[in-house]
């Protein structure tokens, strides 16, 4: 998923946040390759790549994070190092590269945040009449910030190859690495969730998604064992 960040005009690429639960280091070079080639479609020339870990440090983080750090500074990307969750949404990154079990739990507790905090300024507002009439100059600002941290809108459609990035709502996370435009929908989407999957599965297959990304990571230095890597 393409999630949204504190700097206005600039997301995060979340990858992988489930599909993959249990990861070899290698695939987890594919997927830096793969987010890097997506966001560079996106616009990002020099996408910024995290790897997420429990500190910054390059000692931290379990004997599997510490390997997959080692072959992701190979790689011809711009790898920043060990990256902390509680930065997932501060823009200082591009790409987020976890496994799919820590990475589902990032996004789910992001989602979750967005609704206890969702709940929280509903309740401050209801208090009394003076923040009810708060809440009426603010309303704009409000459903502003719903509708930025709500799953079902969020993040960008992947229109790819384009000149300049171009952000709107989506349902759905793509599945990377494949030989065709795919969308996984989230496990609890509703009308609107799917609707904003659907189209933006017709905006990847007409921007020819899978082509653009093959063409990025073929302009890469790829070490030689990862340009044919098997699927198993």
């Amino acid at each position: 998923p393409i999630l949204p960040t504190v700097q206005d005009g600039r997301n995060v690429l979340l990858i992988d946040c489930g599909a993959n639960v249990d990861c070899k280091p290698e695939r987890m070079e594919q997927f830096a390759l793969l987010a890097t080639a997506l966001m560079q479609s996106c616009g990002v020339e020099e996408p910024r790549v995290g790897l997420l870990s429990v500190g910054v440090e390059e000692s931290k983080g379990s004997h599997f994070i510490r390997e997959v750090y080692d072959l992701l500074e190979r790689l011809p990307i711009r790898f920043t190092g060990m990256m902390e969750a509680r930065d997932a949404l501060s823009g200082e990154y591009d790409v987020i590269v976890a496994e799919g079990f820590s990475g589902n739990v990032l996004l789910k507790t992001i989602e979750g945040t967005a609704k206890f905090m969702s709940g929280m300024m509903k309740d401050m507002f209801k208090r009394n009449f003076l923040t009810k009439l708060a809440a009426l100059a603010c309303r704009s600002g409000i459903q502003d910030f719903k509708k930025k941290m709500d799953y079902r809108e969020t993040g960008g459609t992947l229109l790819l190859g384009l000149r300049k990035p171009v952000v709107k709502a989506h349902g759905g996370a793509p599945l990377l690495g494949v030989n065709a435009a795919m969308v996984k929908a989230h496990g609890s989407s509703d009308e609107l969730a799917f609707y904003h999957a659907v189209r933006q599965a017709v905006n990847a297959v007409e921007a020819n998604i899978t082509q653009d990304i093959q063409d990025n990571i073929e302009k890469m230095a790829v070490p030689k064992e990862l340009e044919h890597a098997d699927e198993t």
